[in-house]
């Protein structure tokens, strides 16, 4: 079975929610996976200033990148930050040098979901923003898309969060704002497809490589037919004719004009 880490980073909450709904996905498709936290950048006085709770890794450990080496697919749960990736992620993602130069998380599936304080606030850009960490680790990054979920990212008559790249919820300006029923069913949608999806590629808890490339690990050696590296000993060799052996009239009539 593959082992699937959910990772979040979660100011309010918010990402947190989304991530546990994610995790029921892919406990219902059949699967198991683990949650995690990003650790905490921001001092206790300035979480405090802007009235967020802190972390508590009673329940839920942190994540680290010699951790997460040790999973098969992950499920990472990021909050906006002007469109991009919040400063925890940014930190955690910088810490990863060893795994990025020993490949240890190439070839793994991943998939990705928000919150936003606004629709317009990052929704679809913070994950495409976050693909280029996961391009430099060798990631193969799994979207959500519509097959799904249409009817509840295509609702226009609620206001939500989520796309074709992710589940995500939206926050308010203030925080405030809970996951709504309808987010939270696309993220429990997004664990159970992204499960599916990631099992295909594993076979016996390791990775399929047949599922990826038809070519055996480690080589690039092309197959070449047996009858074209050696000609049959029933086969007779026609021997090339020599350059100087041209008539003057081969040689005249073979001209030609090279334009560079």
């Amino acid at each position: 079975m593959v082992k699937i880490a959910i990772v979040v980073y979660s100011t309010y909450g918010h990402v947190l929610t989304l991530g546990k709904n994610v995790l029921k996905g892919v406990q219902e498709a059949g699967g198991e996976a683990d949650l995690f936290q990003v650790p905490e950048t921001l001092p206790k006085e300035t979480l405090a200033l802007i009235g967020a709770p802190g972390q508590d890794t009673s329940e839920i450990p942190l994540a680290t990148p010699e951790i997460l080496a040790q999973y098969d697919a992950f499920l990472f749960g990021i909050p906006t930050r002007f469109g991009t990736v919040s400063s925890q992620w940014a930190a955690f993602w910088d810490q990863t040098g060893a795994q990025w130069s020993t490949g240890a998380f190439a070839g793994k599936p991943c998939g990705l979901f928000v919150s936003t304080g606004s629709p317009g606030g990052g929704q679809e850009s913070t994950i495409k923003n976050s693909l280029s960490y996961l391009v430099h680790h060798g990631m193969i990054y799994v979207p959500l898309g519509y097959a799904n979920v249409f009817g509840e990212l295509s609702n226009t008559e609620e206001l939500h969060g989520g796309s074709s790249w992710g589940a995500g919820t939206l926050a308010g300006a203030d925080g405030s704002r809970q996951p709504t029923a309808l987010e939270l069913k696309v993220a429990i949608t997004q664990g159970k497809t992204f499960y599916q999806i990631a099992s295909k590629l594993f076979s016996n808890g390791k990775i399929d490589k047949t599922q990826l490339s038809s070519k055996e690990e480690g080589s690039t050696e092309k197959t070449v037919p047996a009858t074209l590296t050696k000609p049959s000993t029933e086969q007779k060799v026609i021997p090339k004719k020599s350059a100087t052996t041209k008539s003057k009239k081969e040689s005249k009539d073979n001209k030609c004009c090279v334009i560079m």
